[in-house]
């Protein structure tokens, strides 16, 4: 039987990986009001990418690269999805969620018809293999660099919002798009970096739920579901609230799975969201756009 311990390792590895997915989704919200539900399938991107760098039977390259390809190839991917088609209609809520959802799901079909593995998983190697002993407890190094990855990416997106020019354009926007242009802000120059970003968090996601476990085509579609429910639990468009619902239902879901019953997977998140939409619909933090 597994003890209580490395349950616990694994709901902080899988509630930092949550924290990650959820901060480009809330990011978009935040600035753009945005939806984005093609964020499943930059995660997919970002995993396919790293898949062809340095999967041995590809490029062979070393997984650190593999890690930094998938983040580019996916921020690359959202900035030309943003380019190409959200910012024709971004005054139209409903149209735009409708084709994010459509191209989410023609992006990861793209990637089983055209991929070498198509409906099977795929792996890669881990950037930090092996396992670490911490005071008794064996742990997988995977699960170390997951941990200070996250906490790195949101302190730095703390400060990165809070202290830098474009930062504070960010929640200028945020706030008022309107307002900030008669400041001098573009609105859509800020939307672009806002998608760059949520891009390349969604691509280095992917990455490293694939270094956990494997990936597949369609393997952006549960961690897109767990962040629309951790974003609603959190607050739409709170970073602070992001990270707090990611590890609200990162651990409510670990334990459930370990203690109760492995189907429940992906239910307890469902459950959730239900009750914090009846309860407290703007969520444990309201509407913020960043923190």
């Amino acid at each position: 039987m597994v003890s209580f311990a490395n349950v616990l390792v694994n709901a902080i590895s899988i509630s930092s990986l949550y924290a990650i997915v959820a901060l480009g989704f809330t990011l978009i919200f935040g600035v753009g009001g945005v939806l984005n539900f093609s964020h499943g399938a930059l995660i997919t991107i970002g995993a396919e990418a790293s898949y062809l760098i340095s999967n041995q039977t590809n490029l062979g390259l070393h997984p650190a690269l593999g890690v930094v390809g998938g983040m580019l190839t996916a921020a690359i991917v959202a900035a030309i999805l943003y380019l190409g088609v959200v910012r024709f209609v971004e005054d139209e809520p409903v149209t735009l969620l409708i084709l994010t959802f459509i191209i989410g799901f023609f992006i990861q079909h793209a990637v089983r018809v055209f991929s070498s593995h198509g409906t099977g998983n795929f792996s890669v190697d881990q950037v930090t293999p092996g396992q670490t002993d911490i005071a008794g407890i064996s742990v997988f190094n995977i699960d170390i660099t997951i941990f200070l990855l996250s906490m790195i990416l949101i302190a730095l997106t703390g400060v990165f919002v809070s202290q830098t020019k474009t930062g504070k354009a960010i929640l200028a926007v945020s706030m008022s798009d309107k307002g900030a242009a008669i400041v001098g802000i573009d609105a859509r120059k800020i939307n672009l970096i806002t998608w760059l970003l949520a891009g390349a968090f969604a691509g280095i996601a992917g990455v490293l739920l694939t270094m956990k476990n494997t990936g597949a085509w369609n393997m952006g579609t549960q961690p897109l579901i767990l962040a629309f429910s951790i974003v609603i639990l959190g607050g739409l468009g709170s970073i602070k609230g992001s990270v707090v619902g990611a590890y609200i239902i990162g651990f409510t879901e670990t334990f459930t799975t370990q203690y109760i019953d492995s189907s429940l997977q992906g239910f307890t998140a469902l459950v959730l969201l239900i009750v914090f939409l009846l309860v407290k619909p703007e969520g444990l933090f309201g509407r913020e756009a960043a923190e």
